[in-house]
């Protein structure tokens, strides 16, 4: 592909104490991509995703989104506190935990970074709240408190607050494992608009049927690096490594995969 990728991951280690998380891991999104990670627990699938909006700096390597690039390791300067704080404006990330203000209305959460941080003016900052919350089918709940939304609902907030940020790209690191099963249909949902709309996005999930869907690639990691990569559906439905088809194995066992002719 000759267009040059939105994110761009060459050489990334990251290490936590003698625990080596990440080992050379090198990775291409292409702009209006999606690529979903999965793989077991404590595979660095989280923590790739943490260093590629910098939540966590990596030891070495580097990191590109746009036209923002940062390296890592011996003698490389690592990026100001402004710097950061711009680049994370531009890569939207959604966790498992909602981390919502509770004492602020929907409304007043998803308005709180265009006001802050981009100093966006409170009129604009309310049209363009509202105009979230209506992509995540929430406008009638902008007066409400977190308190009283269902977890769907709430992680539905998480996306419409990093969207209102404009982002150039999404993160969603396991953005529906903490919900209850029959709430996890609606995050997906939201998640899959974006993929039709062109958002260039990486995410991390155990929903290996949702990944087979709306993933144009797929990447299994274990133990730190990338075991296996390629076009989603290939990847889940003939998997080259017997490390991916042994942790493919326990979805289809659960029924959590279509069969592989199954019709989409």
């Amino acid at each position: 592909m000759s267009e040059t990728p939105k994110i761009e991951i060459r050489a990334l280690r990251k290490s936590f104490g003698s625990n080596e998380v990440l080992k050379n891991i090198n990775l291409d999104v292409a702009k209006g991509g999606v690529v979903a990670l999965i793989g077991p627990s404590g595979s660095g699938k989280s923590t790739l995703l943490r260093c590629i909006n910098l939540l966590v700096v990596p030891d070495g390597g580097s990191v590109r989104v746009g036209d923002t690039r940062f390296s890592f390791g011996e003698g490389a300067k690592l990026p100001d506190v402004k710097s950061l704080a711009r680049f994370r404006a531009t890569t939207g990330m959604v966790f498992q935990h909602f981390n919502l203000f509770p004492h602020m209305t929907t409304l007043q959460n998803v308005m709180e970074g265009p006001v802050t941080v981009r100093r966006m003016a409170k009129a604009d900052a309310d049209k363009l709240a509202r105009a979230q919350l209506a992509k995540v089918g929430l406008a009638e709940k902008a007066d409400q408190y977190p308190a009283t939304l269902s977890g769907g609902q709430k992680q539905r907030v998480a996306i419409a607050r990093a969207l209102a940020m404009e982002p150039d790209v999404m993160l969603f690191d396991e953005a529906t494992s903490a919900l209850d099963p029959e709430l996890v249909g609606e995050v997906l949902n939201v998640i899959q608009q974006l993929a039709s709309e062109g958002m260039t996005m990486v995410i991390v999930t155990h929903e290996i049927a949702f990944a087979r869907e709306v993933a144009d690639r797929l990447i299994f990691m274990r133990d730190g690096v990338v075991v296996e990569e390629g076009p989603a559906r290939q990847v889940i439905d003939n998997p080259k490594e017997s490390a991916t088809r042994a942790f493919l194995s326990h979805f289809h066992r659960t029924g959590a995969l279509p069969p592989a002719n199954a019709v989409s």
